[in-house]
């Protein structure tokens, strides 16, 4: 580890013990910085921070399970990104450190695979279809996904190139409707937070999200959308730092556990 990990007061201590004592005194200064209090000694050297990189649809269920993980794994931290699987898979790339990526599809997790940031192979462990979410009440009468491009209509969708945005093009495609949104959006959670603020009459969203939001909110069923079916992938990577603990969570992910919870959420079977 680094001097960089450590605390201030702790480098301060090593050089003023060069300074004054020299090289023996060091080494009594370096094992006093290593075994005092929240220094680093043999527990902490134990506690372990799993690093999750998921899709913002996963943002409920995955921190329950997190949760859940940290209380079976004495000692693990779980840390979560969440985000438009596309922008995860672009920091992915740039060299972000993580431990486990779940995308909400396959097409962002084969750019994954294709860079070689895999270890293993990728497992489907849930799966998610599109609805219109509008806000409680329906106050501009939305009832079908044709409603959306009606004159005066504010539809939120997600951009084209994420999950969602890809998923709401071909039901667009299998309906022939043309959407003519007045925003596009990153991330699913941002489309949502769009129709709750009431910036928009209505949103393309997944089932999920409109189980999150509760009673903020309406949904419009998609009859099409159940031909732009989601497959939610998840695996280890391969600069995890703690390939087996990478590989247990992707497990309790796709275990009972985890698929109750995202049951729960509203997400299919793999």
């Amino acid at each position: 580890m680094s001097f960089a990990e450590h605390p201030i007061a702790c480098r301060s201590t090593r050089r003023a013990a060069a300074a004054l004592f020299g090289a023996g005194l060091l080494a009594l200064a370096a094992t006093g910085c290593g075994s005092g209090p929240g220094g680093g000694g043999a527990d902490a050297a134990e506690d372990r921070t799993l690093t999750v990189f998921a899709a913002a649809s996963l943002t409920e269920s995955f921190e329950d399970l997190g949760e859940q993980f940290e209380q079976e794994h004495d000692g693990v931290d779980v840390e979560f990104s969440f985000g438009g699987s596309s922008t995860l898979v672009t920091q992915l790339e740039d060299g972000a450190p993580a431990d486990v990526f779940a995308s909400a599809d396959e097409a962002t997790m084969d750019q994954v695979v294709e860079a070689d940031l895999v270890d293993g192979q990728p497992e489907i462990f849930a799966t998610n279809e599109l609805t219109i979410a509008v806000p409680a009440g329906n106050p501009a009468g939305i009832a079908s996904f044709q409603d959306l491009a009606r004159e005066g209509v504010t539809t939120v969708v997600c951009e084209r190139r994420v999950p969602c945005g890809a998923a709401t093009e071909r039901v667009e495609e299998a309906t022939g409707v043309v959407l003519r949104p007045v925003s596009e959006e990153s991330a699913v959670t941002d489309v949502m937070g769009k129709v709750t603020s009431g910036q928009a009459d209505a949103g393309v969203v997944y089932r999920t999200d409109v189980t999150a939001a509760g009673d903020a909110v309406e949904e419009i069923p998609i009859p099409e959308a159940d031909d732009a079916l989601n497959r939610y992938p998840i695996a280890a990577l391969r600069s995890s730092g703690d390939a087996e603990l990478a590989r247990e969570f992707a497990s309790f992910v796709q275990g009972p556990r985890g698929q109750e919870r995202l049951a729960e959420e509203g997400f299919g079977a793999p």
